[in-house]
């Protein structure tokens, strides 16, 4: 199958599969097992604004940008609370599956997003409701030397943290502080700039012990996710050169944690962020195109094939022990379509060409 066929099927399950609902909120995955999609996930919400514009982008399909801004419009007509300032973790919140809580890396992702829509559409409210958001997510996640992972938005109280990564804090963090850098390029806010620089001087201190953070294989391979985060992050300071080390030595950890662990147990977003790692690093760093071939190659068996449109085009989660996840994911589809349409551009240039022009930054989904 061709990576513009891959793309195509890719798109159209975002657009038709179901997992979008007509409000614009998007579920955080569907389980095909019983038939039936989780709740609407603000955090999937934002990644699907980004990779909507994308996909407009990359095929000039207006129908991609038409439903990045009512997705972008589901954000901030339903999800936002203005009095809290503060993007909540699921719509409706609370509900019978949610608590009234929120995360302080949903909220960049969303804010994210925003800006991915705004970029296009030049609407001032999706500018303003970001860098109001940005703000609000520093003041009501700050801890003093880090950010609470989780708060509640009853109390306004951090939960405490346990050992999973998404109940810590943690190097990954930084990507989500990205929307504070791409803010503060968009709207000259220095103290934006200045905050994701903080963490980003407090992530390059802290990421060497983050991997394998378990003896568990499989909990190895779930921080594999998290710590490619921290990857990108790193993206808008790859010149510098303690960014870049740290660049090279999370790729090579990455790479051979994935392959000692793939056989009993794979994610594909962790081949995906490691295939987009690799290819956004290549002007920097350099990049082991063979390595990059072999990620592409097993990313493409994660696609769904079927004359279901629930699961057709989308990508499931993962394999363990043999067995594919029931679960087809927006978020490992999204990482896994742009990591095959930029392995597939940088093939298409010549080996100087690709490693001289890496792809856009700000379209990092």
């Amino acid at each position: 199958m061709s990576s513009a066929s891959s793309l195509a099927r890719a798109g159209r399950w975002l657009l038709d599969s179901g997992i979008q609902e007509p409000s614009g909120g998007v579920a955080r995955f569907y389980r095909s097992e019983i038939g039936r999609n989780k709740p609407v996930s603000a955090e999937i919400t934002g990644y699907a604004a980004s990779a909507l514009v994308y996909l407009f982008q990359v095929t000039g399909d207006e129908v991609y940008l038409e439903r990045a801004r009512k997705t972008a419009r589901f954000l901030i007509d339903r999800v936002w609370d203005a009095d809290l300032q503060i993007f909540p973790f699921e719509y409706p919140s609370p509900s019978p599956e949610s608590l009234h809580h929120a995360y302080f890396f949903d909220c960049g992702i969303i804010i994210r997003g925003l800006l991915a829509v705004w970029r296009h559409t030049r609407e001032p409210q999706l500018l303003d409701i970001a860098r109001t958001a940005a703000h609000g997510m520093i003041a009501a996640f700050r801890a003093g030397g880090d950010y609470h992972p989780i708060i509640d938005l009853l109390s306004k109280q951090p939960l405490q943290r346990t050992e999973q990564w998404s109940r810590t804090p943690g190097c990954y963090q930084l990507k989500a502080a990205l929307a504070w850098w791409d803010l503060a390029d968009a709207t000259g806010d220095k103290a934006l700039r200045d905050a994701y620089l903080d963490m980003m001087n407090s992530a390059l201190l802290t990421h060497a012990g983050y991997l394998p953070g378990a003896e568990d294989k499989y909990v190895v391979m779930d921080r594999l996710h998290p710590y490619c985060y921290f990857l990108e992050g790193l993206t808008p300071l790859l010149d510098r050169a303690e960014c870049a080390k740290a660049y090279i030595q999370g790729i090579y950890s990455v790479s051979r944690y994935l392959r000692e662990i793939a056989p009993s147990f794979v994610r594909s977003d962790v081949y995906a962020q490691l295939l987009r790692a690799r290819i956004y690093g290549a002007a920097a760093v350099g990049i082991n195109v063979g390595a990059a071939a072999e990620e592409a190659d097993a990313l493409t068996g994660f696609q769904a094939e079927g004359d279901d449109p629930r699961i057709d085009g989308g990508f499931f989660f993962g394999r363990r022990d043999g067995e594919m996840s029931p679960h087809v994911n927006p978020v490992s589809t999204v990482f896994a379509l742009q990591a095959l349409e930029m392995w597939r551009e940088f093939q298409a240039k010549s080996g100087t060409q690709a490693e001289g022009n890496p792809p856009c930054r700000k379209m990092l989904i």
